[in-house]
């Protein structure tokens, strides 16, 4: 049995070194002991080409500190997500990470993404989610350290409970310690990061109109978003949208 531990170790072993020598453009990640905290530069999804990919930074320097991210569609709010999570996840690996810096903590990285309902079990979308979403605050309130990435946050259902609900989950994980990212659609949310004096952060991402076509450039900035392009989308993809209604 030793032995094929150790086999297995060299295995694991050698793979890190192939994945680092196949991406010289990655970094090590400095990871110290202490609480929740991440920082990088120019940051990416190493599964996106290098032709292209687009990075961006992220700066959670200190505990209880998280970014609520506005932005039209496919404007890369997912994507920025997923990117966080693959950071600490593949940090706590020991491998190198798409970025060109990166500090950070060890991680536990906790996620509400692609939430699907279970219609063997009786389960609805919003309550599958409601059950992730317990899932994180217990974890957070354990003791762990927390990485949240929480995507389109109770989108299930309306507005008004949409931000009582998120309103109170962010405030709780935030307040006992955890740091992550929270995207969203609904602008009234924007009232979380208002109410928590400093410690969250609104960012963005947006689209433009040239020639007629709508132009993503994938870049985080600060502030909330100030246009949406769902209609425009529907109208591109053939719906007849009537602005009156």
């Amino acid at each position: 049995r030793p032995w094929l531990a150790a086999v297995g170790e060299m295995e694991a072993l050698a793979s890190i070194a192939t994945y680092a020598g196949e991406h010289p453009s990655f970094c090590w990640p400095e990871v110290e002991a202490g609480p929740a905290r991440l920082e990088a530069e120019a940051l990416g999804h190493p599964l996106i080409p290098g032709s292209a990919r687009v990075t961006n930074d992220v700066n959670l320097p200190e505990q209880g500190r998280a970014l609520l991210i506005t932005g039209s569609n496919m404007s890369g709010k997912s994507t920025y997500l997923r990117s966080l999570g693959l950071l600490a996840v593949m940090a706590n690996a020991g491998l190198p990470v798409c970025a060109k810096r990166a500090s950070l903590t060890p991680l536990a990285a906790w996620t509400s993404m692609r939430i699907s309902d279970d219609l063997s079990g009786g389960m609805s979308h919003f309550y599958a989610e409601l059950m992730r979403l317990r899932a994180i605050v217990d974890a957070s309130r354990s003791g762990q350290t927390v990485l949240f990435l929480l995507d389109e946050i109770l989108h299930g259902t309306n507005s008004r409970e949409r931000t009582i609900g998120a309103r109170g989950v962010v405030h709780d994980l935030v307040r006992g310690g955890a740091i992550g990212g929270v995207s969203t659609h609904d602008f009234a949310l924007v009232a979380i990061a208002e109410e928590s004096e400093g410690r969250i952060d609104t960012v963005h991402f947006s689209d433009r109109i040239e020639h007629g076509q709508m132009v993503f450039d994938y870049k985080l900035k600060t502030g909330v978003v100030q246009s949406t392009n769902a209609i425009r989308l529907m109208k591109a993809v053939g719906i007849d949208v009537d602005y009156g209604v």
